[in-house]
C-alpha cells in the first residue's frame, strides 16, 4: 500500500520560496499510470489544485499558481517536490500531496479525499 509523507516547512515569510516534498514508500513514482499532485486547503475553504507531474515526468499547474509554482522529481529518492515562489499570507494552508490514477485526475473540477491515496497534510503558515 503506498504511503505519502509530506516534509514540515518551517518557517515562511512573505517573498520566500516555500519548498515541500513528498516522499513515497510503497509504490514508484515511475509506475505507470499515476500522477503525483499537490494540493492545497486554505483556511474555511476547499481544496484546490496545484499541480502535478505525473509517471513520465510531464507536468501541470493550475493556472491561478502556474508562474509562482514548480513540480520536480527525484527517482532515485522516491519523491517529489513543490517549489512555491514569491509567497504571501495569502498561501497560508493545509498542503497535501497525493496520488491519483489518470483517470481520476479532474483538474477542471476540485480534489477529493474520496479519490487516490494522500498524505497526512502539513500546515504551512506564510508570516507577513
Amino acid at each position: 500500500q503506498v504511503q505519502l509523507q509530506e516534509s514540515v516547512p518551517g518557517l515562511v515569510k512573505s517573498s520566500q520560496t516555500l519548498s515541500l516534498t513528498c516522499a513515497v514508500s510503497g509504490g514508484s513514482i515511475t509506475t505507470c499510470c499515476y500522477y503525483w499532485s499537490w494540493i492545497r486547503q486554505p483556511p474555511g475553504k476547499g481544496l484546490e489544485w496545484i499541480g502535478y507531474i505525473n509517471y513520465n515526468g510531464g507536468t501541470y499547474y493550475s493556472p491561478s499558481l502556474k508562474s509562482r509554482a514548480s513540480i520536480t522529481r527525484d527517482t532515485s529518492k522516491n519523491q517529489f517536490t513543490l517549489q512555491l515562489s514569491s509567497v504571501t499570507p495569502e498561501d497560508t494552508a493545509e498542503y497535501y500531496c497525493a496520488r491519483f490514477r489518470f483517470r481520476d485526475v479532474q483538474v477542471t473540477i476540485p480534489p477529493t479525499k474520496g479519490l487516490g491515496s494522500w498524505g497526512q497534510g502539513t500546515q504551512v503558515t506564510v508570516s507577513s
